[in-house]
């Protein structure tokens, strides 16, 4: 699960998906529903309510100022299970900036996520959640970017794997999207934004185990190449949509999993040139599961 706060106003949504919480399967543990496992993005975040700790992410990348500033984010997040199907999440950042006028850094705002998980149909390979971020203002430094208004966002987030194509599509299954939809609402007299974002995945641990083993490496069937796309746009704003495009390849344990992407913004407004991000992720449900990686209740 990701940093980068990714909001949504899809609440519209909720009756029909509580109507399919009827046939859901149980909830189970890091993103695993019927054969599909979605492993955790770096810039969007998956649809999984799960014991999980995100430790380090770092970010690499090139301001769209003039002159243009190097950052580098370094960041971690705390995922917990109340209940089976509801946790919390914690997340913050400490930002560095580098300038042609000199260097500062500080943190970033306090991060909180509620999510609650409505619907897991392993048939179908299908999750949704919905959940409600908060990004508490003034809790960060106004110097490196961080604002004083605190922002709730609504938030959709989904997962879908490609399971029912035909057979003749048979290497075409490993397939998954997973996304967010979010509509950020500050609370005080500054523009709301539509966030957004989404990543496409192919599995090769599922192609291997559930669709047709080719003799791949053992450690090639447990990498996930990913293209990622997050994307903000302020609503009633001429300025244009801001964002990055994020190909890259996660590699997932039973325990632990690494990942990395490239960063190249959308347009000039959103980077100057292409950044990076590295991922640690730790999966406290398998390393504990008797202890903090169970729900509280």
């Amino acid at each position: 699960m990701p940093l980068t706060p990714f909001r949504l106003a899809a609440f519209g949504a909720l009756p029909t998906a509580a109507t399919l919480l009827l046939a859901a399967a149980p909830a189970a543990a890091h993103g695993i529903v019927g054969d599909r496992f979605f492993p955790a993005t770096l810039v969007t975040d998956d649809p999984a309510v799960a014991d999980e700790l995100t430790l380090p992410q770092v970010d690499v990348s090139r301001t769209a100022d003039e002159p243009p500033a190097t950052q580098v984010d370094l960041s971690g997040e705390w995922s917990k299970r109340l209940t089976s199907n509801f946790g919390v999440s914690l997340d913050g950042a400490w930002t560095d900036l580098k300038t042609p006028d000199g260097r500062v850094s500080g943190f970033q705002n306090l991060g909180t996520t509620f999510k609650y998980q409505l619907l897991a149909n392993a048939p179908h390979e299908l999750m949704v959640s919905v959940g409600l971020e908060a990004e508490w203002g003034g809790t960060g430094a106004e110097r490196v970017g961080a604002e004083r208004t605190t922002t709730l966002t609504p938030t959709l987030y989904f997962g879908k794997g490609a399971s029912e194509l035909p057979a003749s599509l048979w290497w075409a299954k490993p397939f998954a999207l997973t996304g967010v939809i979010g509509y950020a609402v500050p609370l005080a007299h500054e523009p709301r934004s539509l966030e957004s974002g989404f990543a496409v995945e192919y599995s090769f641990r599922y192609l291997s185990s559930h669709v047709r083993d080719i003799g791949l490496p053992a450690f090639v069937n447990q990498l996930t190449p990913v293209v990622e796309v997050q994307l903000e746009t302020l609503i009633d704003d001429r300025a244009p949509s801001t964002g990055t495009i994020n190909p890259g390849v996660i590699w997932s344990g039973k325990r632990v999993q690494f990942a990395v992407e490239a960063m190249a913004p959308i347009n000039r407004a959103s980077g100057r040139s292409v950044g990076a991000v590295f991922q640690v992720h730790w999966f406290l449900d398998d390393m504990f599961p008797h202890g903090i990686g169970r729900p509280i209740w």
